[in-house]
């Protein structure tokens, strides 16, 4: 904790579930009953949430939303250099991630005041998790933009990315942003459209983009919505000749064929033993 701020005083971020109640933390139940202040993205809902826990918010409950995080922001940090505990939260999730908070933790941070986090759900990780589609390297894109020149530069740039994207989208916008991904992407993109996580009509569907297009145009989509895209893949390196060029230079520098070949296969992403034989034909 800065020595600005006042003995206990404390910005803490807390999840919210999804859907399933079930799924809150007993940190976020204590920080609800206990903290000074709750801010909250919508203070119907925090109340909401909290009578659904059966927990009774004993602090003040301000709201701190996009239309006044700048105001509130100044108040927050200065409830917390006062020595209060600040709980940020917002409907559903993870703060910050498509939602209010990020002007006060950059804040709070350049000015030393203390910040944590009670971690828990995310929209995000969760149906990245449930997509079936490669999970080691990811990237959130938030929500498409609405405007159809500006959606269609933003998947022009990411059309070549590797990485396994996720979106935000509304239901009555689905169908439109599926469109423009397979546009984009290609209609063999493998892909996955969650709805509804952790809730009673949860639906997780995984095909192609072209396919997905179909089944969204097909029948009527509510509640909330994440889709997941495959990354791209590289095009198959078919220079067979160059790749054994480039082995029997590093042999010619004093490195063994076998572990050249190793190199080289990794490199150029093809098979070892294919470019081993083909090395030693070459030299027949």
């Amino acid at each position: 904790m800065s020595e600005d701020a006042g003995p206990g005083g404390q910005i803490v971020l807390a999840a919210t579930p999804i859907g399933n109640l079930a799924d809150a933390s007993q940190r976020l139940r204590d920080l609800l009953a206990t903290a000074d202040i709750v801010a909250a993205e919508d203070t119907r809902r925090a109340r909401h949430l909290a009578q659904g826990l059966g927990v009774r918010i004993t602090g003040k409950v301000v709201s701190h939303h996009e239309h006044n995080e700048r105001e509130s922001t100044t108040e927050l940090l200065a409830a917390a250099r006062d020595g209060a505990v600040v709980a940020v939260v917002t409907d559903a999730g993870m703060p910050l991630v498509s939602d209010p908070g990020y002007r006060l933790v950059s804040t709070a941070a350049a000015e030393g005041v203390d910040v944590t986090c009670a971690p828990g759900p995310s929209a995000v990780t969760t149906a990245l998790a449930l997509s079936g589609l490669p999970t080691d390297r990811f990237a959130f894109e938030g929500f498409l933009p609405r405007k159809e020149g500006e959606r269609a530069r933003l998947l022009g740039e990411l059309a070549r990315d590797a990485r396994t994207l996720v979106f935000f989208e509304s239901p009555r916008r689905l169908e439109a942003s599926l469109a423009s991904l397979r546009d984009a992407f290609g209609a063999d993109r493998p892909a996955c459209v969650a709805r509804e996580l952790t809730k009673l009509h949860e639906e997780v569907v995984r095909d192609g983009l072209g396919n997905l297009v179909q089944w969204a145009g097909s029948k009527e989509i509510k509640g909330e919505i994440v889709i997941v895209t495959g990354g791209a893949t590289a095009a198959p390196d078919t220079d067979t000749a160059g790749q054994v060029a480039d082995v029997e230079v590093l042999v010619a520098s004093g490195t063994r064929l076998k572990e050249a070949v190793n190199i080289v296969a990794g490199a150029r992403r093809v098979p070892k033993r294919e470019l081993y034989e083909a090395v030693l034909a070459s030299r027949q």
